[in-house]
């Protein structure tokens, strides 16, 4: 009792000031401003893009910079005059009415050259008190506890509101003159027409596939589908490692890097462990089968080709994400913290029906994929990222004679077919075909399978049943099972048989 006592006879005869620290603003900048709009109509179009009334630290000049700007939008003349019916009159500025205040504001104005630069520092000013209130909210959380918002819920939206903020945090958006959109189209057919390929969007490593998508494009939500021991986690790891491989930087003007060939890739493997992803990418690269890398069962000059692998595969920008079971919320804060951290070019999921969504009372398992899907295309388009996510099909292509997946097939929800700018479906024949062996070699059906094996061996279909830029079809590719490895095509003309 006499400490707490104590302590508060301490506090009692501190400075009777207490410590107050205002909130970032510069009210002479928003005067500055808002005067060079009334004598000038022309500043308001100047800041109009990037500032809002709610980035005005003090509440009268929101409302001054808002009916401001309705007016001027209405293309009638914003001055004192015609905005003060539209203000509070009784409200008083120190000693002075709003008209009054109004009045002092044009008188003062500065030119229109600086309304830009003060727009900015009001802009800044605002960004600044935004991180406050955001430390402000993880602070005050923190310390509450509440049940429904456990730490790392906190984290991630903590992480999301932090994002947005940063990116939402340039002079940017709005319209734009139709000369400005034709100057970034022939920009990116010049980037196509300078990148490895020709291609407007990143290449995946495989020429058939390249030439009917044009390669990645940028904001792409590509469903990979298939049913299982089709290939679909193999074709994924092709590509990701591909383009990973074939990463060439760029040092941007401001400093930062940008990929001008392949890109920096984020795999999410919610089916495999790392250690097992990694022994599939080195299978498929140095022709070592996967199982006798497994089992130990590989020669010395095998052995030296997995430690050169290795070494090279060390250097290429590849992250691999093993958690199993992943929320589309926490998948999409790591993958925020990757683009932000190590840069980020491209996303790969494996596979969409081993997440899971925010789990409300009464959902079933086509609303949880339906919001991960939805999640998975906003991401694409806030990361500016194509997102590859594997998805299976459902087990009616099995009880079809022909076996061919169709856009129907998609397992769990329409909202895959529906969100999704491209559907790839692996098919091998080759996999019905050797189920269908005769167990008996001298059965008269058995060279009739024969010759049907040897067609389809070694082969695999990637059919594009959509695309929203480009044209649907088949792409035939050559498929190596020893090492699940995907790769063009031989050209038939130069077949043994031709001379």
């Amino acid at each position: 009792m006499k400490d707490a006592a104590r302590k508060l006879a301490a506090i009692s005869n501190t400075d009777a000031q207490p410590h107050y620290r205002e909130a970032p603003n510069n009210i002479e900048a928003e005067q500055a401003l808002l005067g060079a709009i009334l004598v000038n109509n022309d500043a308001f179009y100047r800041v109009s893009d990037f500032l809002k009334p709610t980035h005005f630290y003090e509440p009268l000049h929101r409302q001054i910079f808002e009916v401001a700007g309705d007016i001027i939008r209405m293309g009638k003349i914003a001055n004192p005059v015609t905005i003060k019916t539209f203000l509070p009159a009784e409200e008083k500025v120190g000693d002075m009415t709003v008209a009054q205040y109004l009045a002092r504001l044009a008188a003062d104005a500065v030119s229109i050259i600086n309304a830009e630069d003060y727009g900015r520092a009001i802009y800044d000013l605002a960004l600044r008190r935004a991180l406050i209130t955001i430390g402000e909210d993880m602070v005050n959380i923190a310390y509450d506890a509440p049940l429904d918002m456990p730490p790392q819920t906190q984290i991630e939206d903590t992480e999301r509101r932090l994002f947005e903020l940063a990116e939402s945090g340039r002079y940017d958006g709005g319209f734009q003159t139709f000369s400005d959109a034709v100057a970034q189209a022939i920009d990116m057919a010049s980037a196509a027409y300078e990148r490895d390929g020709k291609l407007s969007g990143i290449s995946t490593g495989i020429l058939a596939l390249d030439a009917k998508m044009g390669g990645l494009q940028r904001s792409d939500l590509i469903i990979l589908a298939g049913r299982p021991g089709m290939g679909k986690t193999s074709l994924a790891t092709n590509i990701a490692y591909n383009i990973a491989a074939a990463y060439e930087p760029e040092v941007m003007p401001d400093g930062s890097l940008k990929a001008k060939n392949g890109g920096v890739v984020g795999f999410y493997s919610l089916e495999m462990s790392a250690e097992q992803l990694a022994t599939r990418i080195i299978s498929e690269q140095t022709e070592v089968s996967s199982s006798k890398i497994r089992r130990g069962d590989i020669t010395e000059a095998d052995f030296e080709k997995l430690v050169a692998c290795s070494q090279m595969m060390q250097k290429i920008p590849l992250y691999i994400d093993q958690t199993g079971g992943i929320s589309i919320a926490q998948l999409a804060a790591r993958a925020r913290r990757l683009k932000r951290q190590r840069g980020l070019d491209v996303l790969v999921i494996d596979y969409v029906q081993l997440m899971t969504g925010a789990k409300k009372a009464g959902d079933n398992r086509v609303q949880e994929i339906t919001e991960i899907t939805t999640g998975l295309k906003a991401l694409a388009k806030e990361l500016g990222v194509p997102i590859i996510a594997l998805s299976q099909l459902s087990r009616q292509v099995e009880s079809r004679e022909d076996k061919r997946p169709q856009l129907s097939d998609l397992r769990e929800s329409g909202s895959i077919e529906q969100d999704a700018d491209v559907v790839l479906f692996v098919f091998r024949e080759e996999y019905y075909v050797k189920n269908m062996e005769p167990r008996d070699p001298d059965d008269p059906k058995y060279a009739e399978w024969e010759a049907q094996m040897e067609k389809v061996k070694g082969t695999a279909d990637v059919i594009i049943a959509k695309q929203r830029h480009g044209p649907t079809g088949t792409v035939k590719l050559a498929f190596q099972s020893e090492f699940t490895r995907f790769t063009d095509l031989a050209d038939p003309s130069f077949s043994q048989y031709e001379h």
